[in-house]
């Protein structure tokens, strides 16, 4: 059973930082992309970010750009999110989602195929 488990959400205060983890079970972690997906109350979900094991590349949405870090570590199965110099408007549930296999891409700040969900963590930044 493929699972996706995203944690270390929680309250910092702005200016702040948390780091995030997706860690994944039940499926190879060799060709992959990690996409990472906010919604804060009353908004639609968004991408965050993507991060590809292909070449390791990593992509950005531009409110994030500059303050969020994606990394992996494939010898745990895991993605990483260092979050920076939080804001108040970085409050959301952060989600993230695979897309497995050799055809799986990013395609701007998102997978371009999702086939796992993981369930969310609340980030919480107060000002």
């Amino acid at each position: 059973e493929v699972q996706l488990q995203a944690s270390g959400g929680g309250l910092v205060q702005a200016g702040g930082s948390l780091r995030l983890s997706c860690a994944a079970s039940g499926f190879t972690f060799d060709d992959y992309v990690i996409g990472w997906f906010r919604q804060a109350p009353g908004k639609e979900r968004g991408g965050v970010g993507c991060i590809s094991s292909s070449d390791g590349s990593t992509h950005y949405a531009d409110s994030v750009k500059g303050r969020f870090t994606m990394s992996s570590d494939n010898a745990k199965n895991t993605v990483y999110l260092q979050m920076n110099l939080l804001k108040p408007e970085d409050t959301a549930v952060y989600y993230c989602a695979a897309d497995v296999g050799e055809q799986a891409h990013c395609a701007g700040t998102a997978p371009y195929a999702i086939d796992y969900w993981g369930k969310g963590t609340q980030v919480t930044v107060s000002s």
